[in-house]
């Protein structure tokens, strides 16, 4: 149901989506009658709640509990929903959400949701490019970066919202009904958030939960850890499209067929353009495409609309991005691979190349056994460097494993780049995939990768100078 036509907002939590979320509301006073935050048990006034707190916002610093009554709730996404603030918040607000939820609410336009452990930005921006193409007005928002309340005035009825959501965003809602819904893979992650495994994985489902036939709910039917979860996707009265490499037979799915994409909506086929045309490297990257297909055919783009647009769109950065080529080697960043089904999925872009992979950064704790059975397989060398370097290498040297792999060590993730040049032959790959956060070293996945891209062009900049200094 929508929200009340006037109503008190508590928020928890001062960060950005909690500001977002309080800035919305300082342009609708006539429904918002009052704004409260309790920024946290660690929390300082800073300049902009100090402007907030001018402009009539109250703050509590410093404290989880809540005091007062108020409509409605609006948890940060880092807040876990099984956490004392949390429940705290719970009690003193006839309703608690998350942010997408609150602007769910809100909003008058269409909603297509994509979520997943990995994938979701190229899917969310993929789908966002190819309505953009068909001319089908639309925002991307959600992770990829515009918060979805900063869209709720702007996109309007008979425009789309297209949604990359992650898991504590889903876990916090409860009416949020897209009308396109992606869930592109499952694999362990946000353990300290969800406390469990089954809780993330079932947060993730969420997604579905108010979806009927009249929708369309685009499922990777290839992911173990999706399918782990089938009976309650494939419920009664739930249109499911089936995704993959291979042809899952049924209405509705998407696919490929002797090299070509194609989807089958309604038992409909389309073929569109064949995966080597992609620009976009790795059997991941085709089932992300094949999702976006398929929701925008679904949306109403038309086949010669998505077929432009799937081979005009180009890889996002740090996301197997190019990254420049020096004596023949060529260097890509994915830097964004912050966890080890993301590198797995990375190295399948690579299946004739021999591949020197930088692995390392902050340690996540994520068990290594089969991963690095996998990574033995796939590469040549692992430089592995930063925090985790001494776990990644016992582990790599632990693998059980077919072939010989070189094993390095470095102490930061410049030094890992030197060390794989030294290992590096003319027509070899090195990829920066790391499976850790960048916390050791850098503010976040994306300074790492702009230093790795920066690096590699100070070097071949470096060497180019040498060989004038020859010549």
């Amino acid at each position: 149901m929508p929200l009340p036509n006037t109503f008190t907002l508590l928020v928890l939590g001062q960060g950005s989506t909690g500001l977002d979320v309080v800035a919305w509301a300082l342009e609708h006073t006539e429904r918002v009658l009052s704004v409260t935050v309790y920024g946290g048990g660690s929390s300082e006034p800073t300049e902009a709640t100090r402007a907030l707190e001018e402009r009539g916002v109250r703050f509590e610093y410093g404290t989880e509990k809540v005091e007062g009554a108020f409509d409605i709730c609006v948890a940060s996404p880092g807040i876990s929903e099984f956490s004392d603030f949390f429940a705290a918040g719970a009690a003193h607000a006839s309703e608690i959400m998350g942010e997408p939820e609150f602007a769910w609410r809100l909003s008058s336009a269409s909603w297509c949701a994509i979520t997943g452990t990995n994938g979701k930005t190229t899917t969310t921006t993929l789908v966002h490019h190819v309505l953009d193409v068909a001319g089908i007005p639309n925002a991307a928002v959600g992770n990829i970066g515009t918060p979805t309340i900063d869209a709720v005035d702007t996109c309007r009825a008979g425009s789309w919202m297209v949604a990359e959501l992650s898991s504590y965003q889903i876990a916090t809602t409860a009416e949020l009904h897209p009308r396109v819904a992606i869930l592109l893979n499952i694999t362990p992650d946000h353990l300290a958030w969800h406390r469990t495994h089954e809780n993330y994985a079932k947060a993730k489902i969420k997604l579905f939960q108010n979806m009927d036939e009249r929708d369309l709910a685009i499922v990777d039917v290839e992911d173990e850890g999706v399918m782990a979860y089938a009976d309650d996707i494939f419920t009664s009265g739930r249109r499911v499209l089936s995704l993959g490499l291979a042809d899952a037979a049924g209405a509705d799915a998407a696919f490929v067929r002797d090299g070509m994409l194609v989807v089958r909506l309604a038992g409909e086929e389309t073929e569109l353009v064949a995966a080597r045309d992609l620009a976009l490297a790795g059997s991941h990257n085709i089932t992300n495409a094949l999702a976006a297909a398929a929701a925008s055919l679904f949306i109403g783009a038309t086949p010669a609309q998505v077929r432009s647009a799937l081979t005009s769109f180009m890889p996002l950065e740090h996301r197997v991005e190019p990254a420049g080529e020096i004596d023949g080697v060529r260097y890509y960043n994915d830097s964004k691979a912050t966890n080890t089904d993301a590198v797995e999925k990375a190295l399948t872009a690579f299946p004739d190349d021999d591949v020197i992979l930088l692995l390392g950064g902050h340690d996540k704790g994520t068990p290594l056994e089969d991963f690095a059975a996998f990574v033995c397989e796939h590469v040549r060398a692992v430089v592995c460097f930063g925090e985790a370097r001494e776990r990644f290498r016992h582990a790599i040297e632990d693998a059980d494993r077919n072939q010989d792999v070189d094993i390095a060590e470095a102490d930061d993730m410049c030094d890992a780049v030197d060390v794989a040049r030294s290992l590096a032959a003319r027509g070899d790959v090195v990829l920066l995939s790391p499976a850790c956060s960048s916390f050791d070293e850098f503010s976040g996945f994306e300074e790492r990768g702009c230093r790795f891209k920066e690096y590699v062009e100070e070097l071949r900049l470096a060497g180019e100078a040498d060989a004038l200094d020859r010549a």
